[in-house]
């Protein structure tokens, strides 16, 4: 009985060897791309007189966007490039309505360029958001979400 456990244990043992061998060093060459820049917070407060953005100026890259609506009424913001309608590069965003004293988000990859942050409506001044060349990669960055 022992010598049969121990020829099935090898033959066992043989096999799993075979098969990582297998996987490893498949003999292709890729190419490591660099993380991207880390995702940055931009904050925006709706008031009834205009639309705040902090910070106004950034490296291109990942944002997120986080609104408030300072005002009585809901809001819908709309979040657009300045470029052409239909290029590549072209970023039109728009939230649900936005309720009073409540919050939505945004999310992009933003490319160098201007961008404008607005409300329907002619009586809120819209935010301008200037976009820079590409932040510096995150690849060394550790302990990152």
């Amino acid at each position: 009985m022992r010598t049969g456990t121990r020829n099935t244990l090898g033959i066992a043992l043989a096999g799993a060897i075979a098969l990582a061998g297998l996987g490893c060093g498949s003999g292709e060459k890729h190419e490591n791309r660099l993380r991207p820049p880390v995702p940055l917070l931009l904050s925006a407060s709706i008031t009834p007189a205009r639309i705040t953005l902090s910070p106004a100026r950034t490296g291109a890259g990942p944002v997120t966007l986080i609104v408030t609506n300072l005002t009585g009424s809901s809001q819908q913001v709309t979040f657009e490039s300045d470029t052409l309608p239909g290029s590549v590069e072209a970023v039109r965003q728009q939230t649900a309505p936005i309720n009073p004293r409540d919050t939505a988000t945004l999310k992009a990859r933003l490319t160098p360029g201007t961008y404008r942050l607005r409300v329907g409506g002619d009586l809120v001044t819209p935010a301008r958001l200037a976009v820079g060349p590409k932040r510096p990669s995150s690849q060394n960055d550790l302990m990152l979400p």
